[in-house]
C-alpha cells in the first residue's frame, strides 16, 4: 500500500463525519481520498492554528456549517467580526469562480447556503442581542480568579458576598458590589462584619481598585439584568439544523479581560447545568474561540487552571471546545494536551523565534510520512496539516489537506443586517432592554445615616467587648478557620443547604462557590 493509500485508509470512517477536504500527496490533490473527522469525537476538543491569512477563519466556518447541517448547535466567538457571513448564502459559485474551482479540486458538491444564526453582543457593545450576567451568578471564587486576587483577598471577597446574601443585598451589577465593599469599610459597616471575621481596609482597597480597573475595560455593561440563559445556545432550528450563535466581539477585542470573563462564566454555567452524558453520537454543542491568544494573554495562573479543568471535564457533558489561534504556543501546554483534533495551517519561519515555534509545532504531531518542517512552511491558503481522533479514539495519520470551501458568505454581513436579524429574533424582547431593579446600591443609599449619638453608642459597645475579651482566660492556640470554613459552618449556610431546592438557596449556594446556578 502506498503512502497516500495508507493515509487515506486512516480517514475511511463508517459513521457520520465532517468532510474537511482532500488529501495532498507529492504535490497533487486527490479528490478520491477525503480527509474527514468523525462527528462523535468532536467533544474531544480541537485546535485550528496558522499564520495570519492562511485560512483559519474559513476552516472554522467550514466546520461550523457542517455541524449545523448535522443538527449540532455551534457557538462562535467572533473577535474580528468576519464570521457573520455564515448567516448568508455564499457567493462566487459560478463556473470559473475561485470557489467553484476549489470545490472541483477537492470533489465537493458546492451549494450556496446560509445557516440559522443568532447574533449576540456583550452587554450590547456592538451589534447583536445583549448578553449580560449578574455579579451574584459569577460568585466570589470565579470573580476573584478573573480579577487576579490572592487567596486572602479571595476570602475577603467571599466574606463580602456572604454578608450581602445574609442581609438581602442583591449583587446584580458592579456598582452593587462596590457599594457593599464601601459600606463594610465604613465606620457603620465595619462593626457589623466583625462577628464573621472582619475585612481590612487595605484588602478592601485592593478589591475596589481591581473592580475599578475591571469596570474600565467595559465590564459594567456586561454585568446586570436580564441575565443571559446559556441554555439558549443549545437550540436547533425548525428544520432540525443546529443554530449558530455568533458572539460579535469587535467592540471588545482590546478588552481581553472582559472577553475572558464571559468565556469563563459561560463554560462554568453550562458545565454546572448540563448532565453527564459520556460519549454521544454527536455533541450537544461545539464552541469555537477565534483569536484564542486574547483568552490567555495576561491571564492569571488561577484563571488558566480553571480553564484547563473546565476543558478537561466539560467533554463528558457533550460539549466540544475548539481554539483558533496563530501558533500552538499561544495555548498553554495543559490545555493543548486536551485538544484531540488538530488542523494546522501554514507557519512562517522568517525569524529565529519563528523557526523555534515551527520546530516545537512539528514535535506535537505524530510520526509522519511528510517532512513537516518543509510542509508547514510551504502550504498555500486554504491548505492544512490534519490529524484527528478516529472512531476508536486513536490519532489518525498526519494528512496534508486541501480544504473544502465554505458554502456560506466568506466575509461579514453589514452591521445593519446583523441588527435587523437581532431585532427579528424571538430572544430580542427577552434580553434587549437592561433592567436596573432595586438592589444593594439603592438599599445602602437609602439607609439612614448614623447620628453622632449612634456613633458614641457604637464606640461604647466596642469598649465593652474589648474589656470582656481581656477579662476572659486565654483559649488554647488553634488554627484560625478560613473564611470558607466559617461560612460553611454557619447556621445560615446549613439552613440554606437544607433548602437548596428553593430559588434563593440555589442562587446563594452558587455565589459562595462560583459554580453556575441551576437552570430556571
Amino acid at each position: 500500500m502506498s503512502g497516500a493509500s495508507e493515509i487515506a485508509a486512516g480517514y475511511a470512517f463508517t459513521g457520520p463525519a465532517l468532510d474537511l477536504g482532500a488529501l495532498l500527496w507529492e504535490g497533487r490533490c486527490l479528490p478520491d481520498a477525503p480527509v474527514r473527522v468523525p462527528l462523535p469525537v468532536l467533544n474531544r476538543h480541537g485546535l485550528v492554528a496558522g499564520a495570519t491569512g492562511t485560512g483559519k477563519t474559513k476552516t472554522l466556518q467550514l466546520i461550523a456549517e457542517q455541524l449545523s447541517a448535522q443538527g449540532v448547535p455551534v457557538f462562535l466567538a467572533d473577535v474580528k467580526g468576519d464570521l457573520s457571513g455564515i448567516s448568508a448564502p455564499g457567493a462566487d459559485g459560478a463556473a470559473g469562480g475561485k470557489v467553484r474551482e476549489r470545490a472541483e479540486e477537492v470533489g465537493q458538491k458546492w451549494t450556496s447556503t446560509g445557516f440559522p444564526t443568532e447574533f449576540y453582543a456583550l452587554g450590547g457593545l456592538g451589534h447583536g442581542i445583549p448578553v449580560r450576567a449578574t455579579v451574584t451568578s459569577f460568585g466570589p471564587v470565579l470573580l476573584s480568579k478573573v480579577l487576579g486576587l490572592n487567596p486572602t483577598q479571595e476570602q475577603s471577597l467571599g466574606l463580602i458576598f456572604h454578608y450581602a446574601d445574609q442581609k438581602g443585598l442583591e449583587l446584580y451589577d458592579l456598582k452593587d458590589l462596590r457599594a457593599v465593599v464601601a459600606f463594610l469599610t465604613s465606620d457603620e459597616g465595619r462593626t457589623e462584619l466583625k462577628d464573621i471575621g472582619g475585612l481590612s481596609t487595605a484588602t478592601a482597597g485592593v478589591i475596589l481598585r481591581s473592580l475599578t480597573a475591571f469596570d474600565a475595560q467595559g465590564a459594567a455593561a456586561f454585568f446586570g439584568e436580564p441575565e443571559f440563559d446559556t441554555g439558549e445556545l443549545l437550540r436547533t432550528a425548525a428544520d432540525g439544523r443546529g443554530i449558530v450563535s455568533v458572539l460579535e466581539l469587535p467592540a471588545v477585542q482590546d478588552k481581553p479581560q472582559l472577553f475572558s470573563t464571559f468565556l469563563m462564566w459561560l463554560l462554568a454555567d453550562l458545565f454546572h447545568d448540563l448532565p453527564e452524558v459520556g460519549d454521544l453520537d454527536r455533541p450537544k454543542l461545539v464552541f469555537f474561540f477565534d483569536e484564542a491568544h486574547l483568552l490567555f494573554h495576561d491571564a492569571s495562573k488561577a484563571f488558566l487552571d480553571s480553564i484547563t479543568q473546565t476543558v478537561r471535564l466539560i467533554r463528558s457533558k457533550g460539549v466540544g471546545v475548539f481554539f483558533v489561534t496563530q501558533t500552538p504556543k499561544d495555548v498553554p501546554g495543559d490545555v493543548l494536551a486536551q485538544l484531540g483534533n488538530r488542523i494546522q495551517h501554514a507557519l512562517r519561519a522568517f525569524t529565529p523565534d519563528d523557526q523555534k515555534a515551527l520546530k516545537a509545532t512539528v514535535k506535537t504531531f505524530p510520526d509522519s510520512a511528510y517532512d513537516l518542517e518543509e510542509l508547514l512552511t510551504g502550504l498555500g491558503t486554504g491548505e492544512a496539516v490534519v490529524t484527528v481522533l478516529s472512531e476508536r479514539g486513536a490519532p489518525t495519520p498526519v494528512a496534508a489537506t486541501r480544504l473544502r470551501a465554505p458554502e456560506s458568505l466568506m466575509g461579514p454581513v453589514d452591521g445593519a443586517a446583523v441588527d435587523a436579524a437581532a431585532r427579528a429574533s424571538s430572544l430580542h424582547e427577552r434580553y434587549a432592554q437592561a433592567v436596573d431593579r432595586e438592589s444593594a446600591f439603592e438599599k445602602l443609599a437609602a439607609r439612614p445615616k448614623p447620628t453622632e449619638k449612634d456613633k458614641e453608642k457604637d464606640k461604647e459597645k466596642e469598649k465593652e467587648k474589648a474589656s470582656e475579651a481581656r477579662s476572659k482566660p486565654s483559649a488554647p492556640d488553634r488554627t484560625e478557620p478560613s473564611m470558607l470554613e466559617q461560612v460553611v459552618g454557619s447556621g445560615m449556610f446549613r439552613s440554606l443547604a437544607r433548602s437548596v431546592g428553593t430559588q434563593v438557596g440555589r442562587e446563594i449556594t452558587r455565589s459562595l462557590f462560583g459554580t453556575a446556578r441551576r437552570r430556571r
